[in-house]
């Protein structure tokens, strides 16, 4: 794909962009949102707070250095960039903007040491990726609007209804404006809501929370302290407020062609619960074994817990269980304390053959990953949406 003098010249940078990575990123954030603010809203600011999005994409840019020969190698984190950018919806014209910005920033951070045949190289290498992820992104966009029910861009819905779930989590179902039929999704993914709050254009993903092919998407909003969209929604988002929404997307999914006699095991804690919703709603009436663990503090933070209940006394195959670490005077968890390794064992079948899916804080999220490999499960049936460096999971 490259001649070997670019290969050469991406390769010999490796060394700095493992020591300068991070700085790297940082800088270019800094320099593309102080001279373009147009896409500002296309990135979430608490990621950005907090250092995990530059962190993201200084391992990004490291991985594809360093496999810059061998980009077979890095084949199985497409899917997850390509559905992550048509979630946010970006296009073509965006490209160029970050890829002058970043290669500012590799230059202004590396100083002489970034000669203008590194600069050149890595512009054709960045170039050769963007328009890679052009066409992958054109071909999803164009499927989305070619589905039943599906759209392109931005699409007006309402809200119809709200429903407290818990102390912190209020359940928001949506209606298209135009009343036309919607896309089905896959449960797992999520929706991007496009917003403007004070001012400011802002778009945030949230899971869909019930089962595909209903005449509302439902989507269940923890409001976070210092969330600027979450609060807003929980503050300002009534029956009959409307919203802009992009079409579902996301690579987190529940596998709806998988063995039904091969037990599914879904594993959340706090806010993860969202999507997991979805995959039970649409799971439990196959017949296929479920187990169904969620961790919470308390009783008043724990959503759906009627409902799971109901869906378990309906269908035979399902089976809950729900572990409090703060419980409150008339709880009733199953267990006191956390997810532990030992409490994940005593849940999965004895040959391990169990599809895992898992969500929820980060320490619970490596908690979770590390007692899977631990338990024997197979890596490939370990299935999640981690928000964040993958790196920081299985590092655990």
């Amino acid at each position: 794909m490259f001649s070997a003098q670019t290969i050469s010249l991406i390769k010999a940078t490796v060394p700095a962009l493992q020591q300068h990575g991070e700085a790297i990123t940082k800088h270019f954030y800094d320099l593309m949102f102080r001279e373009h603010p147009e896409v500002k809203g296309l990135f979430n600011e608490a990621h950005q707070a907090s250092g995990s999005q530059a962190r993201a994409l200084a391992g990004a840019v490291l991985a594809y250095a360093a496999h810059i020969d061998q980009l077979e190698a890095l084949a199985g984190a497409l899917p997850r960039i390509i559905q992550k950018h048509v979630a946010l919806g970006v296009q073509p014209e965006h490209y160029p903007i970050v890829g002058a910005c970043l290669l500012r920033a590799i230059q202004e951070v590396l100083g002489d040491a970034a000669t203008d045949d590194i600069i050149a190289a890595w512009g054709e290498a960045y170039g050769a990726l963007a328009d890679m992820l052009i066409a992958a992104e054109e071909q999803v966009y164009a499927a989305n609007a070619a589905e039943a029910g599906g759209w392109r861009g931005a699409r007006a819905f309402r809200v119809a209804r709200r429903v407290v779930e818990s102390e912190l989590i209020t359940s928001f179902y949506l209606e298209p404006v135009d009343g036309r039929p919607l896309l089905r999704f896959v449960p797992g993914q999520y929706l991007t809501l496009v917003l403007e709050v004070d001012g400011e254009p802002m778009r945030r993903n949230y899971s869909l929370s019930d089962a595909p092919g209903k005449a509302w998407y439902r989507i269940s909003v923890k409001r976070e302290e210092g969330g600027r969209v979450s609060n807003w929604l929980h503050a300002q988002a009534q029956a009959g407020t409307q919203v802009e929404v992009l079409a579902p997307a996301g690579d987190f999914q529940l596998d709806e062609a998988a063995n039904d006699d091969r037990p599914l095991v879904l594993v959340t804690g706090g806010v993860g619960i969202t999507p997991a919703m979805s995959m039970l709603e649409a799971a439990a009436p196959s017949g296929r074994p479920i187990r169904f663990i969620h961790a919470a503090r308390h009783g008043g933070v724990h959503a759906f817990r009627a409902r799971v209940d109901a869906l378990a006394q309906q269908h035979a195959n399902v089976e809950v269980l729900y572990v409090y670490d703060q419980p409150r005077p008339g709880d009733e968890p199953h267990v006191t304390g956390v997810v532990t390794q030992e409490l994940l064992a005593q849940q999965l079948p004895a040959d391990r053959d169990v599809d895992v899916y898992f969500l929820g804080p980060k320490p619970f999220m490596q908690a979770v990953y590390r007692s899977g490999l631990a338990l024997g499960v197979a890596q490939e049936r370990l299935k999640y949406e981690f928000f964040g460096p993958l790196e920081e999971l299985k590092a655990a």
